[in-house]
């Protein structure tokens, strides 16, 4: 158990029923609640909180003469003729019986359920409700639920209700999950307490708690079902909210070290290029937090190549100027070594001494990297996770920056932070998100979002394709490489027994679509290419779980240009950076979320040559279009990754969008911050009326509340 768990229990000790494990309800036991375990399922209150995803509407009846081939619906009819059972052949038998009503007949399948045979009688009227399937001439019903009696007079109704429909694990049915709930809740449903303020629910017009959770999960019809999910959505989002302006007002108490007024001058002066305006009011933005006496705690949002590392730097050069120390945390060595790069040529010119920390080198090269941070021999360290390390000391470590912060979880990054005094804080996301969301999700920080790109990038061409465009795509391949460029090839996991790959974002279920076809492994597909397809080529592999100095070794190939072909898995995502990369083929490219795809594509497109993206989906059909997955056709449409963003989220929803839970958001139960945003504002209008009143939540009537929003994830932040 959690400490965070167990601090919520300590809080709600009067719960006692609600925080009691669920292994004692009928139909669990020992056994289901292992698998119970599975989806974060332990006590009454986590089981009553496991909200439907979809609903089946069993309340729809239609003749058999209106019926339309692959919709769901009931169906009255009378049995015709006694069921036909036949032994097909072993493990094979169908019960056939053909219904009637008095517009029309059809025809009743029902495979290996012989008990059919004798449970539906000749003359006798029952309700089918199944999927039509047929023609409209002789529509069909293979394996429908059916009763005697409309809405039944059992406790557990096949019709005439709507039935909740809940995500499963293995072992565990939609009819186990459906009546531990029932049970949950006629246990628990005395202690089910309503958080918010009764000043609030009567004014936004809430149902009451008690009654929510009951129609949630056993909805009387559809009008009740809304009156309950707009009441829950409504608690989730005002408690994210009131949750997050509490945390800023909880940061903005506190100071930080006023660094010295900075004269950006000297600082453009030294740049072989010209920032953006966008650059400039984000680096404006930032060294005016952290001059002001008041503790920075900044995002920094842009798309691919739009430059955040510059104002990075900037945020660095004026820590140095003040005579202070910064480190800069990223989550893999390639891109902590692509970062020591850029500014080390950003930064030395001024005299700034700059160092590297990563996992792979030597014990005695740490220390000595140690020895110099102690000792304030570095003005800027730059690594991955090795800088939280215990024998990791600053002297004085007042600017801390993680790059791609949605990798890093909460304590992660909280770990790098201690090791300062208070030290201003710039996180930085290549993600981008539209701002109204990014001001919800990162409420205790302030945004900058740097939205202009760099002149002269180029706006890459993408093409969505299928197998058959293979050989075209192979010549294409060696056309660019005789001219000289270079080719990335992205698959989605390392080898074929994984599934995932090195990132959980590239799999059927992160990226929100239903993927087809064997994924493609990294290691097969690179043997494949070196040996049979470019064997004259310089074929390169990169993957997660290769030894560091093999990807190392791999990388460099292709980044001074010995290598024509990189094969490689979502590791080279962010921070690789060879301008003359003109290509990059993602194979499956329907197994990754959108925004990740993004994230690729912007790996080229960085020199001075014409760029290309193909995309091959795993369908087949024709034209570009006969993926089958029209979703990548976003992709083929823009290269703005705000609307790609959008898209995902619309998609995915945040919790598979940023990945692993790390973002420090808690999953949302129920709502959609991409499709409830009407009542993500009026969630935000009485979050702010609330601590108007009461900025500390420590009125007797925000008891409640206040312990319900010190229990959750927040506290973590």
């Amino acid at each position: 158990m959690t400490h965070l768990r167990l601090y919520y229990i300590i809080l709600n000790m009067s719960n006692k029923v609600l925080d009691s494990t669920i292994r004692y309800l009928k139909g669990v036991g020992e056994a289901r609640e292992k698998l119970f375990k599975k989806l974060d399922i332990e006590t009454l209150r986590d089981l009553i909180e496991y909200f439907p995803r979809a609903y089946e509407d069993r309340t729809v009846f239609k003749k058999i003469n209106e019926l339309i081939i692959g919709e769901y619906v009931c169906v009255r009819a009378i049995a015709a003729a006694a069921p036909k059972l036949s032994h097909i052949r072993k493990g094979l038998d169908l019960v056939k019986v053909r219904v009637v009503d008095e517009a029309g007949s059809i025809e009743i399948t029902f495979f290996n359920s012989p008990f059919v045979k004798d449970a539906i009688k000749q003359g006798e009227s029952y309700v089918f409700y199944g999927k039509v399937s047929g023609t409209l001439l002789r529509p069909e019903m293979t394996n429908p639920l059916f009763e005697r009696k409309y809405g039944g007079s059992s406790s557990s109704p096949i019709t005439g209700c709507i039935v909740p429909i809940y995500p499963l694990t293995a072992k565990l049915s939609q009819k186990i999950i459906s009546t531990a709930v029932r049970s949950a809740l006629d246990k628990c449903k005395d202690e089910i307490n309503d958080i918010l303020p009764e000043s609030i629910t009567a004014k936004y017009k809430l149902c009451d708690t008690r009654y929510a959770y009951e129609n949630i999960h056993s909805p009387k019809g559809f009008k009740e079902l809304d009156i309950a999910r707009r009441r829950l959505i409504f608690e989730e989002l005002f408690v994210l909210v009131t949750a997050m302006r509490l945390l800023r007002a909880k940061r903005t108490e506190k100071t930080g070290r006023a660094l010295k007024t900075p004269d950006f001058d000297k600082f453009y002066a030294t740049l072989t290029f010209t920032p953006t305006n966008a650059q400039k009011r984000a680096i404006d933005e930032a060294t005016t937090d952290m001059s002001s006496g008041k503790l920075m705690n900044r995002l920094i949002q842009g798309d691919v190549g739009s430059g955040k590392t510059l104002v990075a730097a900037a945020c660095c050069w004026l820590t140095w100027y003040s005579g202070l120390q910064s480190a800069f945390m990223a989550p893999t060595e390639i891109l902590a070594k692509q970062h020591f790069k850029s500014l080390t040529d950003m930064l030395t010119p001024f005299g700034m001494r700059i160092g590297l920390l990563t996992g792979s080198m030597t014990a005695k090269a740490k220390h000595e990297v140690y020895e110099q941070l102690r000792y304030g021999e570095l003005d800027l360290i730059i690594g991955t996770h090795a800088l939280i390390s215990e024998g990791v000391e600053f002297k004085n470590l007042t600017l801390v920056i993680t790059d791609e912060q949605h990798r890093f979880g909460v304590e992660q990054r909280s770990l790098l932070t201690e090791k300062g005094d208070h030290p201003h804080v710039l996180v930085m996301s290549a993600t981008p998100i539209p701002r109204t969301l990014a001001l919800i999700i990162y409420g205790d920080l302030d945004v900058s979002i740097i939205d202009e790109m760099p002149p002269g990038r180029r706006v890459i061409e993408t093409h969505v394709v299928d197998e058959r465009y293979r050989e075209r795509l192979n010549k294409f391949v060696r056309k660019l490489v005789g001219e000289g460029r270079q080719v990335y090839i992205i698959c989605p996991m390392v080898e074929e027994s994984e599934g995932d790959g090195d990132n959980p974002e590239a799999s059927t279920e992160g990226a929100g679509a239903p993927a087809t076809g064997t994924p493609k492994s990294v290691i097969d597909h690179h043997k494949t290419l070196s040996e049979k397809v470019f064997p004259d080529l310089r074929v390169e592999l990169i993957h997660g779980k290769m030894a560091t100095k093999k990807k190392d070794a791999a990388m460099a190939a292709f980044t001074t240009g010995e290598a024509n072909i990189l094969v490689a898995t979502t590791v080279i995502e962010v921070g690789v950076d060879v301008p003359n990369a003109a290509l990059i083929i993602v194979e499956n490219a329907d197994r990754f979320g959108l925004s990740q795809l993004h994230q690729l594509r912007g790996r080229i497109g960085r020199g001075e040559f014409e760029s290309f993206c193909v995309l091959i989906g795993s369908g087949s059909g024709g034209g570009e279009s006969g993926t089958g997955n029209e979703r990548l056709q976003i992709m083929k449409s823009t290269n703005d990754g705000f609307k790609i963003a959008e898209e995902d989220l619309k998609i995915r929803g945040p919790g598979d969008f940023f990945g692993s839970r790390q973002h420090g958001l808690p999953e949302m139960r129920i709502a959609n911050l991409m499709t409830d945003m009407f009542v993500l504002n009026e969630a935000q209008k009485a979050a702010n009326e609330l601590l108007e009143s009461d900025a500390e939540l420590t009125l007797p009537e925000h008891k409640l509340l206040r312990e319900h929003i010190m229990s959750t994830r927040f506290l973590a932040m």
